[in-house]
């Protein structure tokens, strides 16, 4: 029998496509079900406080025995103040876009406008289970030529300040050794979150110029600032993470083309800087990615999140057959319908095929196909975590 690994060991021999001791485990979830996990959970919340996480979502973790962890870009911008509208203050932790420990920097308005480092604007929504974030400007849908773009408040690679990345990183892995992933952002997202969704796509199929021009600026941030943490992190970081939503439930946002001319380059981009440091390079698309898998895995990229199993396409066998030789996948556990609906039977019979079939010879990250959400009650949150994953 194997002993026990790290969690470490644990999820880099799964992706690795090797069978682990057991299948790894990732946790992601809104705010409001971490906070009801830790007000019904007898969690040990005595660990030291942090500058970059809230640690009682971190004990909570370690309480359902998670292995992987993520440090996000997000963590350490400094911006000067000059950069603060009239009245704003910095707030760390009030994003309701946060999805792990992490603090995220967002200024919050007198009025209560929330603007993050690029500038994205966004106000609170009530729904009958919390609340979200929602965009509510967009500053660049006014642009019309190139100076317009480059006229934006873009943020200054040297307002991110990595110097804690190090101490972070020690503070994580005190106990043990996690599997850490860099969360190093989006450019597909971000960009038509500063354009208008509607006049961002137009844009690309009439005049590619400004979606373009907008990319262009976002990667080449990220390209910096991703340098300059890796480096700070001195080798301790195991994959790099990215995202951007390219699909719905039913097929492609744009063709195919049109992603490999305006979209695959910068994101080539971000991959090739991450095998530059011999990482491994783990990218979120939700829905009906099936066309573009062959074109990930010939990128670079190694592991595919979040496996969205209604989706056009993405049921868990084919995806095994065709590329779990190539790539290994994180997620899968439905949180439109089994988690919210289902029955705690229901999620373990889904947990235990998903394990049967995209773990099968190793390759495979338990976790759900998005972040958990505040209307799916918590007992099946504990029979996602409960069911023998040995």
């Amino acid at each position: 029998m194997m002993e026990s690994l790290s969690p470490r060991d644990r999820v880099s021999m799964a992706i690795n496509h090797q069978v682990p001791d057991r299948i790894p485990v990732d946790f992601l979830a809104v705010p409001e079900i971490w906070e009801k996990l830790l007000k019904e959970q007898n969690v040990n919340t005595n660990l030291k406080k942090s500058d970059y996480y809230d640690v009682r979502w971190e004990s909570l973790l370690r309480h359902l025995e998670v292995d992987c962890r993520v440090v996000s870009y997000d963590q350490f911008p400094q911006p000067p103040r000059r950069f603060l509208d009239p009245g704003s203050q910095v707030s760390w932790y009030s994003s309701l876009g946060r999805s792990t420990p992490n603090r995220m920097w967002r200024q919050i308005s007198p009025n209560g406008e929330i603007k993050d480092i690029w500038g994205r604007v966004f106000s609170v929504k009530e729904n009958p289970y919390g609340a979200y974030e929602e965009l509510s400007r967009y500053p660049l849908s006014n642009a019309q030529s190139a100076s317009d773009i480059a006229n934006h408040s873009w943020p200054d690679p040297d307002w991110w300040d990595f110097s804690g990345a190090s101490d972070l990183l020690d503070e994580l892995n005190k106990d043990q050794e996690y599997h850490i992933r860099y969360r190093l952002g989006s450019v597909f997202e971000v960009a038509w979150q500063l354009r208008g969704f509607d006049k961002f796509l137009l844009d690309m199929a009439i005049d590619p110029q400004i979606p373009s021009g907008i990319m262009s600026h976002l990667t080449e941030i990220y390209l910096e600032i991703t340098e300059r943490f890796l480096q700070a992190a001195n080798g301790r970081i195991d994959m790099v993470y990215f995202y951007d939503d390219v699909a719905t439930q039913e097929s492609l946002l744009i063709s195919k083309d049109m992603w490999q001319d305006l979209i695959q380059p910068h994101h080539q981009k971000l991959i090739d800087l991450c095998k530059k440091h011999d990482l491994k390079v783990m990218y979120h698309c939700d829905g009906a990615i099936y066309p573009l898998i062959n074109h990930l895995v010939d990128m670079g990229i190694d592991v595919l999140n979040p496996i969205q199993a209604d989706a056009k396409n993405m049921a868990p066998k084919t995806l095994k057959k065709e590329f779990g030789d190539k790539l290994a996948f994180h997620g899968g556990i439905d949180i439109i319908d089994t988690l919210p609906n289902g029955t705690p039977n229901q999620v373990q019979d889904e947990v235990k095929s998903r394990i049967a079939v995209l773990g099968e010879r190793g390759g495979y990250i338990l976790a759900s196909s998005h972040h958990i959400q505040a209307d799916t009650p918590l007992g099946n949150i504990h029979a996602m975590y409960d069911v023998d994953i040995r």
